[in-house]
């Protein structure tokens, strides 16, 4: 660390919270500002150098990396004054730092996932491998009933038994710790106000509400709703220079998985509920337009800045106006 960097002090975020506060209180310099770029370990750090007294800010991690890729060699050293130049001057974008409480959220509904995933590509190895024997199993087999209408047919071979029942046990075991999440994740989300209100929205569960519950954390963030449709990457990208000025697809950025979430619930409240609301009638319009997809991206731009409405203002549904919302 330089001398002209007294005033600000950018901070390895691999640093352990405990020796990096105990480092930076015995250094015999004033710290006005303590930064460091996003990351695995941002929220770790973050809260513990604030429990220390310090003043600290997550800066995004794009930013940072753009400005110090103008240095010509690249150290430790550089990096860390090449922060605090950035801290110093402002230009930088602030992460908003989630919750213990939403992190809690995001790793139960993380881990449900993983869960259901090793699930079916368990299930998706056994057909591959009873084909093998000519044994075709239906394409439409409930997770539930899976392991019943496959495991009489490996027990009546002793090569397949030999080989397959360990795999299928398995299998029996990530499902059910599965169901146990499930039942956590609905149990919490019944818990919560908040989701309860989001989910008298047509096609959205308690997967959604959580998923995006967890992602916002603070509805204050965001000073217009309609900014978190680009927030989770549901906006269109948009290249202008001169005579040039070319939309393209949606831009995809921040969580996927509250993208994912709400393409999901979008699809479901075109494609499966059955009460009528003015989201839905104004769906299945874009619908005989644009397409489907398009259709489903659109509503569920929408669905996203009704539920931080909803979230924001503590109102509740009311499907006559929604059609002005976004």
């Amino acid at each position: 660390m330089s001398s002209r960097d007294h005033d600000y002090v950018s901070s390895e975020k691999t640093m352990l919270v405990n020796d990096s506060t105990v480092y930076l209180t015995a250094l015999p310099i004033s710290i006005a500002r303590i930064g460091f770029e996003s990351g695995t370990l941002s929220q770790h750090l973050f809260y513990g150098l604030k429990a220390g007294g310090f003043d600290v800010v997550c800066m995004e991690a794009r930013q940072v990396n753009a400005a110090l890729s103008a240095m010509r060699n690249k150290t430790d050293r550089n990096d860390a004054r090449g922060i605090a130049q950035i801290l110093r001057t402002g230009w930088f974008s602030p992460v908003h730092m989630k919750s213990r409480e939403a992190h809690g959220v995001r790793a139960l509904l993380s881990t449900r996932k993983a869960l259901l995933s090793k699930t079916i590509d368990l299930a998706n190895e056994v057909r591959g491998l009873l084909k093998i024997f000519g044994i075709r199993l239906p394409k439409t087999v409930q997770h539930g009933s899976f392991d019943g209408v496959v495991r009489p047919m490996v027990e009546m071979d002793d090569v397949l038994a030999h080989a397959m029942l360990p795999l299928l046990d398995a299998r029996l075991v990530l499902y059910q710790h599965f169901l146990e999440l499930d039942r956590r994740v609905k149990h919490a989300a019944s818990q919560d106000q908040v989701c309860m209100r989001m989910m008298t929205v047509p096609g959205v569960g308690p997967i959604a509400a959580l998923t995006f519950k967890a992602a916002v954390d603070d509805p204050a963030r965001f000073k217009r709703s309609r900014t978190v449709t680009a927030h989770f990457g549901l906006t269109p990208r948009r290249y202008q220079s001169g005579e040039h000025d070319n939309p393209g697809r949606i831009s995809k950025a921040g969580d996927r998985d509250v993208r994912a979430t709400l393409y999901a619930a979008a699809n479901a409240l075109l494609m499966r509920t059955m009460a009528g609301s003015q989201i839905k009638s104004w769906g299945m319009r874009l619908m005989r337009t644009k397409g489907r997809r398009r259709a489903i991206v659109a509503v569920a731009r929408k669905l996203a800045v009704l539920l931080h409405r909803m979230w924001a203002d503590g109102t509740e549904f009311r499907s006559e106006k929604v059609e002005g919302m976004a």
